[in-house]
């Protein structure tokens, strides 16, 4: 049996389901490029952006499992195989021949900010619908990109 959430109309859960699953499929590809950083970079300041990087993708993962369960709160799919993350992500594909630290931060300051940019979207998009729980969530995990991507800037200012 669907979960019939009181207050929300077919097409509030519609939307919040589709704005979630667009920002989960970003974030899990920007968690996936993070590890790649973090597993190949070298020279100055190697030790605190390598472990910059793992604190930034562990803030990032506990927002993909909440819109996923969110998702599923609304009665959707939840869809997050590699193939489908591969297929849906609008952030660029992430190089594999970056080995210098500022490159690599280069590229995460790009994923994050276009993250960034994607969860807004799903705000306003969620907003405009009436259902304030998906909105609170993507704002959550908009606040914690920012600050992410401020943190992982200052390396590079």
């Amino acid at each position: 049996m669907a979960v019939k959430l009181a207050g929300l109309k077919d097409n509030a859960r519609k939307t919040a389901i589709d704005e979630l699953q667009a920002c989960m499929t970003d974030a899990a590809a920007l968690s996936m490029a993070l590890k790649q950083a973090h597993w190949n970079l070298k020279g100055p300041n190697f030790i605190a952006v390598h472990e910059l990087l793992d604190a930034v993708k562990a803030r990032l993962d506990p927002n993909i499992d909440e819109m996923a369960e969110r998702i599923k709160q609304l009665d959707g799919q939840a869809i997050g195989t590699v193939e489908a993350v591969a297929g849906g992500t609008r952030l660029a594909p992430y190089p594999t021949d970056l080995t210098a630290t500022e490159d690599h931060l280069r590229e995460i300051c790009d994923r994050m900010r276009a993250y960034g940019g994607r969860v807004r979207e799903g705000i306003d998009a969620i907003e405009e619908v009436g259902d304030q729980d998906s909105m609170d969530l993507l704002t959550d995990a908009s606040r914690q990109a920012d600050k992410d991507l401020w943190l992982l800037q200052s390396h590079l200012d």
